[in-house]
């Protein structure tokens, strides 16, 4: 009875820390490309505006500006990507609808065939295969995961994506415009609050991916150090030369 109930407690763990997170990509690759892109690129267009030493104005101006256009531009490009995306896995999966509807036997022993390939008996693997197909849309599915690696029921929304874009695209590209707004006329703490978030966005991503929180905020950093360091120079260079 013990070992019983030792093994059941196990089981029980198994099920409760056996977890996966989501990584289809729905919602969490347009919301951190968009976080990064917003702070990478409002941040390179404010220092090399600032760079050509323009006005307060100017630079706020810019930097609301290039938030509304990229906020509008990320969302339209994710929404018309994953739309197009999810189309392509529609007709694809229309195929093999097709397919199950007018050749059952040959789908059936294609679908055998994958199995004995896995390792399965090849018995055992057509007896598997039989009764997995008496349901068209069961069989389905297994086809559209065995062969196009899909799965038919968890498609990514464009709509999703588009406002998961649209709103982080925002939110990253205000950081480094928020100093400007609320009176600075320097431009090191916009600077400042834009690395901050670079490395926080970045540290933050790590918590649902293998790297450490350090290395990919650190990284984040250098990106956008980078960026806002070439794109000052390049203000300053044509600014003198147009001054």
């Amino acid at each position: 009875m013990a070992i019983i109930e030792t093994e059941a407690a196990l089981h029980e763990a198994h099920r409760d820390n056996h977890t996966h997170r989501d990584v289809n990509g729905g919602w969490l690759r347009p919301a951190v490309f968009g976080a990064m892109d917003g702070l990478v690129s409002n941040l390179a267009l404010l220092t090399g505006v600032a760079g050509g030493s323009v006005g307060h104005q100017t630079i706020v101006i810019t930097g609301l500006a290039g938030l509304a256009a990229g906020a509008f531009s990320m969302a339209a490009g994710e929404y018309t990507s994953v739309a197009s995306q999810r189309e392509l896995v529609e007709a694809e999966l229309d195929v093999e609808r097709r397919e199950l509807r007018k050749h059952p036997q040959d789908e059936e022993e294609e679908l055998a065939a994958l199995y004995v390939a896995r390792g399965v008996e090849p018995a055992l693997a057509r007896e598997v295969a039989r009764q997995l197909s008496e349901d068209p849309e069961q069989a389905l599915e297994i086809h559209a995961r065995e062969e196009l690696g899909i799965d038919p029921g968890d498609l990514p929304s464009p709509l999703v994506a588009a406002v998961s874009s649209f709103g982080s695209f925002a939110l990253g590209a205000l950081l480094p415009v928020l100093p400007f707004l609320l009176g600075a006329t320097a431009l090191w703490p916009a600077l400042l609050l834009a690395l901050v978030g670079l490395f926080g966005c970045g540290a933050v991503v790590a918590r649902v991916t293998a790297r450490s929180w350090w290395f990919s905020g650190l990284r984040q950093l250098a990106l956008g150090g980078a960026a806002a360091g070439v794109t000052y120079a390049l203000g300053s260079l044509f600014g003198t030369a147009v001054g």
